[in-house]
């Protein structure tokens, strides 16, 4: 036990340096390439990129995690970032749409084979049976991630201004490039590896309940990326007249917010008999999502201040969304078995890695094709909501497959 505990340390450590690394970068490209002059629908085809290899990375990913080890995938998707980052600092002057694709396309790779990492080796730290600690192991590590995800935000928009953007993608080189020598020397090569011959065929899953968890978490992180990804920080930067600085703080507050809320997610989320959530809570907390959506849109109709309202109307759509990304990302691992956890978790965020991909070209074609900043942000707004409203659907078919799962099981 404590030799897994020392292993899910390292490995939740080198996730959280990652992650402060890739949101970080994400704000420098995005408030770069915006001062360079690109526009909305180019910045997000970039974005775009880099979610397509993500999906491409989820599909594969689990296959060589549960083949070759969590170890492998994990200190490639170190690598790749650093790469990335070394590829921008070295080609600042020459900052072109071949060099930043390949960027991209190295990113997003690195960040899904580390996430997918991170997340399957929860189940193999946790005693079987144990719902309510895998729930608060899984919260504890996707919270804190969030709200890394959130100062790497700020420090995203700092850097740019202190250090610029050749000095500070070599920093956040080095910074990994500490955190992958460490997990090479202390993880063990073997963590994850599956006993059983691993085929690319069982890659997809027969559990209904898996498939429609993938379904539901698609068009969720869809409507949060179709206004978070690009319409905001533009709305942020062109509407409200903020500095980079000012955007980065902000959306870092929000990240990290979304984050805390997920950390505690396990005491005001569950079933009393286990701790746990279950497909209805995701039922409920999917639809209340709609609520925050509408307000902000209707709102300044009735005479509230934009900035208020979307700065309060965001907040309360964070609370709800943090809940909701809890209990996917507990569901998905206690549905998973523990041989081929790998395979479930990177086929499951292969759906989500499609969904941010949708949200993210949406959020820049919505938002160029308006007429005002306003206007971008609500129609980015609406296309959320119709997302959610699939993603509640979808959700009342996973209750139905759970149900008949539990009872097979109680059989």
């Amino acid at each position: 036990m404590k030799e897994s505990l020392r292993n899910y340390i390292i490995v939740t450590a080198s996730y959280w340096a990652f992650t402060l690394t890739d949101s970080a970068l994400r704000m420098l490209v995005l408030l770069h390439l915006h001062t360079l002059g690109f526009k909305p629908i180019e910045i997000a085809s970039l974005f775009v990129f880099y979610e397509v290899f993500g999906v491409l990375t989820n599909f594969f990913g689990g296959w060589i995690g549960a083949k070759f080890g969590l170890k492998s995938t994990l200190i490639s998707g170190q690598g790749m970032q650093i790469l990335a980052c070394s590829l921008l600092a070295m080609n600042e002057n020459n900052l072109g749409l071949t060099v930043i694709m390949i960027a991209q396309a190295l990113s997003g790779i690195g960040k899904d084979l580390t996430k997918m990492s991170a997340k399957s080796f929860i189940k193999l730290m946790v005693p079987p049976g144990n719902q309510s600690g895998l729930m608060k192991w899984v919260a504890i590590l996707t919270g804190s991630k969030n709200a890394l995800k959130g100062v790497g935000f700020f420090l995203g928009g700092l850097l740019l201004t202190t250090f610029g953007f050749r000095h500070a993608c070599f920093l956040m080189a080095g910074l990994l490039g500490l955190s992958l020598v460490v997990g090479q020397i202390l993880l063990p090569r073997a963590s994850g590896k599956s006993q059983s011959k691993v085929k690319l065929k069982h890659i997809f899953s027969k559990d209904p309940r898996l498939n429609w968890l993938a379904a539901a978490r698609l068009f969720l992180f869809g409507s949060r990326d179709v206004w978070f990804a690009l319409s905001l920080p533009l709305f942020l930067t062109t509407a409200l007249h903020w500095s980079f600085t000012e955007v980065g703080a902000f959306m870092a507050c929000w990240v990290m917010g979304y984050g805390l809320v997920q950390g505690l997610t396990p005491l005001f989320v569950g079933r009393a008999e286990s701790g746990a959530p279950d497909s209805l809570h995701l039922c409920r907390w999917t639809t209340a999502l709609i609520l925050p959506l509408l307000a902000i849109i209707l709102a300044p109709s009735l005479g509230a201040s934009l900035k208020t309202t979307v700065i309060v109307g965001l907040g309360v759509f964070g609370v709800v969304f943090a809940a909701n990304s809890a209990i996917h990302s507990y569901l998905v691992v206690a549905y998973a078995e523990n041989d081929k956890v790998a395979l479930r978790v990177g086929f499951y965020y292969m759906a989500n890695a499609m969904g941010r991909l949708i949200g993210t070209f949406l959020s820049g074609a919505l938002y160029q094709i308006s007429t005002t900043s306003a206007d971008g942000l609500d129609l980015c707004l609406m296309t959320s909501i119709g997302f959610v409203a699939t993603s509640a659907v979808i959700c009342c078919f996973l209750r139905r497959a759970e149900q008949q799962k539990n009872s097979q099981a109680a059989s």
